[in-house]
């Protein structure tokens, strides 16, 4: 199947995110990044339960080093982490809602038990074929679950799907995966207008 050509590399975004099982411990940390660096926060969120996951971007020795200063404040509370200096360009829209794609194509999601997986998978895919991330849904009201919808031709979103699910099924993190060959047009809205269901990046 074809890949996204190795003459014009897509251009790349850098992303680090940590989840901390205490709040109190995690804002602390969160001042920390902030002032170890000029990184931009992304979002944070409370999640089930009761863990507080923060996602951050910046240049690359900016998010290494408020990843570290992150780590050195969190008292112990540091439970998972994240740090990819080449993540694809289409991640961080997906994320915040503002991707937008015009295509109707094959529709696939992947659904993690974890914000990371779901981030590494999303980065995954679309390295993987052509196709586009309509939406990446982290945490917020599911219990701490995610999500990732992808959208291109069918054979695109096969390829893609696998290379995602590979990861996170091997993380042992894999709720479901689905491809719809021809989503009905009534769901189009949906899925491709990034309605916010409590108009914020978290939901």
């Amino acid at each position: 199947m074809p890949s996204p050509s190795a003459s014009s590399p897509p251009t790349v975004d850098v992303i680090g995110v940590q989840e901390f099982a205490s709040i109190a411990a995690g804002v602390l940390a969160l001042d920390a990044i902030v002032k170890a660096a000029p990184v931009e926060v992304l979002g944070i969120r409370t999640v089930t339960p009761g863990k507080l996951v923060v996602l951050f971007t910046g240049d690359v020795a900016s998010v290494d080093a408020s990843l570290a200063k992150g780590r050195e404040v969190a008292q112990g509370s540091l439970i998972d982490e994240l740090f990819i200096p080449n993540l694809h360009a289409l991640v961080i829209p997906a994320i915040r809602g503002e991707a937008r794609v015009e295509s109707w194509d094959a529709l696939g999601i992947i659904e993690s038990f974890s914000v990371t997986a779901s981030i590494v998978a999303a980065d995954l895919a679309v390295k993987q074929a052509r196709v586009e991330l309509p939406e990446i849904r982290l945490a917020g009201g599911m219990g701490g679950k995610s999500y990732v919808k992808i959208m291109g031709p069918i054979e695109e979103v096969q390829s893609a799907v696998q290379a995602g699910v590979e990861y996170v099924q091997g993380k042992g993190l894999l709720c479901q995966q689905v491809i719809i060959p021809r989503p009905h047009p009534d769901i189009r809205s949906y899925v491709l207008s990034g309605r916010q269901e409590e108009g914020s990046l978290w939901r």
